[in-house]
């Protein structure tokens, strides 16, 4: 019983630690690109795409979603529902 806690304990701080990277590349995109953000997101992820890159991929994926909930005034941290790693 209390593996499955610290199991679950873990995945939770993952899941956080997770969206905490996303919202800070997101942040870091916006500062740099500002209303071009998304689309400097949706250009790296077409570049992992033709490369293959199945996991950088599905990172740039959740940033794009992030970006794109930022914009419609939704909290992003509810539309973040892929894995990151």
């Amino acid at each position: 019983m209390h593996a499955c806690i610290y199991i679950s304990g873990m995945t939770q701080e993952s899941k956080n630690s997770e969206e905490a990277t996303v919202a800070a590349a997101a942040a870091a995109l916006v500062q740099q690109y500002g209303d071009d953000a998304e689309v400097v997101a949706t250009l790296r992820a077409a570049e992992f795409a033709a490369a293959g890159d199945v996991e950088a991929l599905a990172a740039w994926d959740m940033i794009i979603a992030y970006l794109e909930a930022m914009r419609e005034g939704a909290d992003p941290s509810e539309n973040n529902t892929g894995a990151l790693n």
